[in-house]
């Protein structure tokens, strides 16, 4: 893959605002409605300890990060892509190499089946999505 013309295809807007999805699917994720109690359990967080966060570097840096992926995803798509073409890059990269990656680290810390599902679920929905916006908007 030739990086520089991968780039050179890319719409940028799609990429924004699949990020922009991407921020608002992790806030509803890790949200109290949906697997934020668990989550914050597992990972062994309290209250005080999230609302004492620096939640200003937290989301800008998490915002940064996601462009950062997202603009990959772009690239590995390429410009002649469609939405079933991205549907199924975003689902191979995080079901083969996210998930498998999160695998492999909690079998060594010993981390519980729950957060593995938790954290490697929001990938897969994520990339799902993501890869379907990219691929469907040229």
């Amino acid at each position: 893959m030739n990086l520089a013309n991968s780039l050179d295809g890319i719409n940028w807007l799609a990429v924004v605002v699949s990020t922009v999805a991407a921020f608002g699917l992790g806030g509803l994720w890790y949200s109290k409605a949906l697997f934020g109690a668990t989550w914050q359990q597992e990972v062994g967080l309290t209250d005080e300890a999230v609302k004492s966060a620096n939640m200003a570097i937290i989301f800008g840096t998490t915002f940064v990060l996601q462009l950062l992926a997202v603009t990959a995803l772009a690239a590995l798509i390429g410009s002649d892509g469609n939405w079933m073409s991205g549907l199924q890059t975003g689902l191979t990269v995080s079901v083969f190499w996210v998930a498998t990656a999160y695998g492999i680290t909690y079998l060594f810390e010993q981390r519980s089946l729950r957060i593995f599902f938790i954290n490697s679920g929001y990938n897969v929905v994520l990339f799902a999505i993501v890869g379907t916006i990219l691929g469907a908007w040229h």
